[in-house]
């Protein structure tokens, strides 16, 4: 310092003096600025209670687990506080979690520019799965999510059908072969099976003949990229006239109001993401299910009976999906299930606002919000006796009434899941095949211990008996 004033004389002196003070003051400002808004922030959140915490140093930093333990202090926060509580991570973390449809539907029905995902929640995953529709933000997620949403239309699902029947039948075969090894019935880790149900479904969904591995599909992308160019979109229509296009074609075809079209690298990650999002939440979805009714016998017959009465008289054991809709007992053991047991029980938003909620409490612009889908479908405010499986909750006429948002598995309100169709015609094709080929039993030396993590799942496994039913004639 004294070199430099030496060489610019008194008058460098005085303005590197200058220049240093106004950015300390500046800097000062900066800080007096944040914490003002900061202490107007923790104003506002004096109004949502809190729940005892280890000190105002931690917070309540370690109270939350990702263990059976946790989600029963989730069941006990929701029985006292019922719409929500205030959480610290540190003494300037705080996080508001919420778990009644009042309190979640200004966040989960605002705009996905004024309520987007949070990225200190998401964006580990992004190396893993680019920046697809689960991850992107802004202009490009709404761009994207308008393309993407003529891929899951109804005549478009009704080609994957046959995929969930075809995968389902292998499954089912495997299974009746360890039956018969083992003498009649067999042990299996439902969980495990059904992650490879799922992900050979998607496979054929997303990629048609071709398999799918890590940094594989950007290859698949480019290859059929080139073919596209080389024949022309109209010439490249009628090679595929008469023929169930998969997904990655339905992306590589799609255009937006300009004409543009979806990048190679967009196309990937979509495909990643839809692979991603529909494996191991379906595979959840429906090892949770066969659980609830192995522990509800009387549950599994009426679904079994209603089943074989939709297949009597035919061929092959096939569901349609002009049969989808003629299951509504199943369907309600489906729905009830996904409540009790969410594949996934938690999104997050960091508002870009204030949002104001319905009985005058704020939350302040910036606040992760974790809006909480376990506690939500455990609220003995909306949910009576919430712990208890009980199907027909889901009745239309014990549904009247219900908040939409009671009921939320696959989110709600803009960012919603946009494959929710496709995973609820997978849930149903495979629940209604398997008990109506197999009796499910509870494995009763090994009980489930939960285990949230990126989906629900347990400790060490989900452990069923299955036993091959005489074929109905």
């Amino acid at each position: 310092m004294a070199a430099v004033t030496w060489a610019l004389g008194p008058l460098g002196e005085v303005a590197i003096v200058t220049l240093l003070l106004a950015l300390l003051l500046g800097w000062l400002w900066d800080t007096a600025v944040t914490v003002t808004r900061f202490r107007a922030t923790c104003h506002q959140l004096r109004r949502f209670p809190r729940p005892p915490w280890r000190s105002w140093l931690l917070g309540h930093t370690g109270l939350g687990k990702s263990t059976e333990e946790g989600l029963q202090h989730v069941d006990e926060l929701v029985a006292q506080y019922r719409h929500s509580c205030l959480w610290w991570i540190s003494p300037w973390m705080p996080i508001l979690r919420l778990f009644h449809p009042d309190t979640l539907r200004p966040i989960l029905l605002a705009s996905a520019f004024i309520a987007p995902k949070d990225q200190l929640f998401y964006g580990f995953l992004k190396p893993w799965l680019g920046d697809g529709l689960l991850l992107s933000c802004g202009q490009k997620w709404a761009r994207h999510r308008r393309l993407l949403t003529p891929a899951f239309h109804w005549d478009v699902l009704k080609s994957y059908v046959g995929a969930f029947n075809h995968s389902t039948h292998v499954m089912h075969a495997k299974w009746r072969a360890a039956a018969q090894a083992a003498g009649g019935q067999v042990g299996l880790e439902v969980l495990e099976q059904l992650s490879l149900l799922t992900l050979d479904t998607l496979q054929k969904c997303i990629f048609s003949h071709e398999s799918h591995c890590q940094d594989f599909t950007a290859a698949v992308v480019q290859r059929r990229r080139q073919a596209l160019n080389r024949l022309g979109r109209q010439a490249w229509l009628e090679d595929h006239r008469g023929q169930s296009m998969d997904f990655l074609d339905l992306l590589l075809l799609a255009k937006d109001e300009d004409g543009n079209t979806l990048s190679d690298e967009d196309i990937a990650a979509e495909a990643d993401t839809f692979m991603f999002e529909g494996h191991d939440t379906t595979a959840s979805g429906l090892a949770w299910l066969l659980y609830n009714l192995a522990c509800h016998p009387h549950y599994q017959e009426q679904c079994r009976q209603e089943v074989r009465e939709l297949l009597k008289g035919r061929d092959a054991e096939e569901i349609k999906w002009e049969d989808l809709s003629h299951l509504p007992f199943t369907t309600m053991c489906i729905k009830e299930s996904l409540r009790l047991h969410p594949p996934v029980t938690a999104v997050s938003r960091r508002c870009t606002r204030d949002i104001a909620l319905h009985d005058g409490r704020v939350i302040p612009k910036g606040i992760m919000c974790l809006m909480s889908i376990y506690g939500t479908h455990h609220n003995p405010d909306i949910w009576p006796e919430p712990q208890v499986y009980n199907p027909l909750r889901f009745s239309p006429e014990n549904s009247k009434g219900r908040s939409p948002l009671a009921f939320i598995p696959f989110s709600a309100g803009p960012r919603n899941c946009i494959g929710q169709r496709f995973a609820m015609a997978e849930l149903k094709v495979v629940a209604a095949l398997t008990v109506a080929r197999f009796a499910i039993k509870l494995d009763a030396g090994r009980p489930p211990r939960r285990k949230p993590e990126l989906i629900l799942r347990t400790e060490d496994g989900l452990w069923l008996l299955l036993e091959p039913l005489p074929e109905v004639a």
